[in-house]
């Protein structure tokens, strides 16, 4: 038996201050200093010609889906640019000239890497070959791929149970990858297929299938074209998802009106300088009609004083409410009717903190209209009452009848490229008895039908020695998740955990016994069998799906593409006499492609009808179809109002991400929309807070939460006073993961409280 050496390994690299420089928060998004950033990225990392050939196939029909966030492409792409700011960076993140190869294993050992930030091990470049770190080595070195699955299927036979296996998945693979993912899962005999929703869109999936009867939204990029009001909550498209301010520009041409309710008046809501113009390079356009500065976790307690205030305007002339729509095609609206008036108008605005003259524009507007959007992010999802947050907002849609009609309807705006597309294809820990017999038809065995585990669990399971195996298909698990330093004692507790990467992350550092990292091609990369190249498919936020095909030549010679890893990995452990011929999988990926429309329901000829501009899958909310629902209708909630137990000392924390991130990578040190320089670890603090409580600007603080007696910290952060509500924190995840407790999470999806955490600061000396 090999001697397991123990490894100091860091959690959060040293932390050190990178020299702060503050400018005025920017007042605008995009325009010509958003190309110009772009454009340096970029050429930094990849080049000038293959950088600008590269972002011009971005996004396009025939070209390759951005690995960055969900939002849809147009019917007719921009010939000029169909990408955004951040989309550029991520495409440069994956494309760059730098390697981690086998000498920069040699060289660092994951000891001193695990001492670099996350930004300097982002930058250290792409994977190149496959690495194992034995127990006995600090340092990775090479293994060849029929070795590594070797090793895998050792691991993953010797388990007494298949339950003891985790199979994670990343919202960046592609549905055919996913697809194999899952079905291998299921054939090994668990539904552990925890997945990177369970952290960001479970609370929307969960509360959209119990009212509507589907757990993604109901709108297209269209319908923003049609709509009157865009109600966008919880959200920063300017940095999350740049693109989705030319649909409300689009939308605002059209006479329609913008709301934005968020802590943060964010620059890209404030106003949008749309690059593709050459108006918009210069002045842009103004996009928010009404901005609503709610606190913290409290839109629940607003939305029910707008509703209350429709119901009064309603009450005199039953004209603001669609009782036609209410009639047919709800259940629960004296219900909900009457938990509404439960509440009093002072005790609503007392709570959501919004003056209430903002409150009675918003009023006077929606009395008026009924062709609605509802956008929505993590400001929503990532609280204990999460689901109440989104069922409140389904509460106002089906008051004024704004769904299964053009310019109407939910939107919850998915933060990765194919995370819905992952979750329709069969990634999911619980069970779906129509799945389950599509697959015992299609492939010939039993999937397991006992609910698996989500990530929440899975951290769980594997801290308490009840999972061994951990595997990653993509993604940065422990920075991604809550409770940083107990994600970490969990994933070193197993024998063995595998990522399937694209770049070298701090995950790689903080491993199990014995580690693998499996390298595999980026986005934008050509994959080729036999000299002929292949395409994926990928489902966007709006539920159509695509095809993705790469154009630059691969990093490495020793890169294979994910369904290449899954297939083989699963031949390695199952054997070629299994049902499914795996193999067959990983060199075609037509016949991926012919199995995926056999089992899931509307991936009819997927292969045919992903070209061009792709197909939307079938959503029942447009067709106002709600028959699965109790009674046959779409659901009003009761919902109550969230109750944060603040004591005087105590503040409540959102998590966010700077502008020159995208989830855990960093792009680089710059926030320059709120006008930080140089630096991450900050703290956004309100001015009066700050005087009441005796700190001052850059003073040093260490964040603290205490729950269940367990005391949390995450060290040195610069206070900078800001415009957010009083009570209320901001600062940049993954370093405040640390404080985010693993136990405590969204009820009734497990979503982990990232963005309402009760917290103390402490001054440094």
């Amino acid at each position: 038996m090999p001697k397991t050496i123990h490894r100091d390994v860091s959690l959060t690299g040293k932390i050190d201050f990178t020299g702060i420089q503050l400018k005025a928060p920017m007042d605008y998004a995009a325009g010509a200093l958003g190309v110009k950033v772009a454009l340096q990225h970029t050429f930094k990392e990849m080049g000038a010609l293959e950088a600008l050939s590269t972002l011009a196939r971005m996004n396009q029909k025939e070209g390759f889906d951005c690995a960055g966030c969900a939002w849809p492409d147009p019917e007719k792409p921009s010939k000029i640019a169909e990408y955004c700011e951040n989309g550029a960076k991520a495409l440069a993140e994956e494309a760059t000239y730098e390697k981690v190869d086998e000498a920069f294993f040699k060289k660092y050992s994951v000891n001193e890497i695990s001492q670099w930030s996350d930004f300097k091990i982002g930058k250290s470049g792409r994977l190149t070959t496959p690495m194992v770190l034995k127990e006995d080595s600090l340092h990775y070195e090479p293994i060849t791929w029929e070795d590594a699955y070797v090793l895998i299927a050792e691991e993953l036979k010797n388990l007494t149970s298949p339950n003891e296996a985790i199979f994670y998945t990343s919202g960046r693979s592609s549905n055919e990858a996913a697809f194999l993912y899952g079905l291998f899962s299921r054939a090994f005999g668990t539904n552990n297929m925890p997945d990177c929703s369970n952290m960001c869109h479970e609370s929307s999936g969960v509360a959209l299938s119990e009212t509507l009867g589907i757990g993604k939204g109901s709108v297209t990029l269209e319908d923003f074209d049609q709509a009157e009001v865009v109600i966008v909550m919880g959200q920063n498209p300017g940095t999350n998802h740049p693109r989705m301010l030319s649909a409300l520009e689009k939308c605002k041409h059209n006479d329609g009106k913008i709301i934005s309710i968020n802590p943060l008046a964010e620059a890209g809501l404030i106003r949008f300088k749309n690059p593709q113009k050459l108006t918009g390079l210069v002045k842009g356009i103004s996009v928010t009609d009404i901005h609503l500065q709610v606190k913290i976790n409290q839109d629940v307690a607003l939305l029910k004083l707008i509703m209350k205030k429709l119901a009064a305007l309603d009450a005199k002339n039953k004209t603001v409410f669609d009782h036609e729509f209410i009639e047919a095609y709800t259940h629960g609206y004296a219900s909900f009717l009457e938990g509404l008036s439960s509440y009093s108008t002072d005790e609503l605005l007392e709570i959501c903190g919004v003056p209430e003259e903002k409150v009675d524009k918003v009023v006077s507007l929606l009395a008026k209209k009924n062709k609605i959007i509802i956008c929505w992010a993590m400001g929503l999802t990532q609280h204990k009452n999460g689901v109440d947050n989104i069922k409140e907002c389904v509460n106002l849609l089906l008051l004024k009848g704004s769904l299964g009609k053009p310019g109407s309807g939910t939107c919850p705006v998915r933060g990765h490229s194919n995370v819905q597309g992952d979750r329709t294809v069969g990634i999911m820990h619980y069970v779906s008895p129509e799945l389950n017999t599509s697959i015992k038809n299609v492939f010939g065995f039993t999937p397991p039908d006992d609910e698996g585990l989500d990530t929440v669990n899975a951290v769980e399971a594997m801290h308490n020695g009840k999972a061994k195996v951990f595997m990653a298909l993509g993604g940065n698990f422990v920075s991604a998740v809550s409770d940083t330093k107990y994600t970490a004692e969990a994933l070193q507790n197993c024998s063995l955990t595998v990522q399937i990467s694209t770049k070298l992350n701090r995950s790689h550092l903080i491993t199990g016994r014995k580690a693998l990292i499996l390298p595999t091609l980026g986005r934008s990369e050509k994959d080729s069998k036999n000299g002929s190249p292949r395409f994926l498919t990928v489902e966007n936020s709006m539920g159509k799906v695509h095809r993705t095909k790469g154009m630059l030549t691969p990093k490495s010679n020793n890169l294979k593409s994910e369904p290449e890893i899954i297939s083989e990995i699963a031949h390695a452990v199952l054997g070629k006499n299994h049902s499914v011929p795996w193999r067959d999988f990983g060199t075609d990926y037509d016949f991926i492609r012919d199995k995926i429309s056999q089992t899931i329901k509307g991936f009819n000829n997927v292969t045919e009808k992903s070209e061009g501009s792709g197909f939307y899958l079938p959503n029942n909310v447009k067709e106002l179809d709600f028959s699965k629902l109790p009674h046959g209708k779409a659901q009003f909630s009761t919902c109550a109002i969230a109750d944060h137990k603040i004591e005087p000392d105590e503040f409540l924390l959102m998590t966010f991400r700077s502008h020159d991130q995208f989830n855990t990578t960093i792009y680089g040190l710059n926030d320059r929309y709120r006008g930080i320089y140089n630096e991450r670890r900050v703290l956004f603090m309100n001015e009066t807070d700050m005087v009441n409580h005796g700190f001052k600007k850059l003073d040093v603080v260490d964040l603290i939460s205490n729950y269940d007696h367990i005391e949390r910290r995450a060290a040195q952060f610069l206070l900078i006073p800001y415009n957010i509500p009083k009570g209320n924190l901001a600062a940049y995840f993954p370093e405040t993961n640390m404080v985010i407790p693993h136990n405590h999470f969204a009820r009734s999806s497990n979503t982990p409280i990232s963005k309402s955490v009760v917290v103390r600061l402490e001054k440094k000396a």
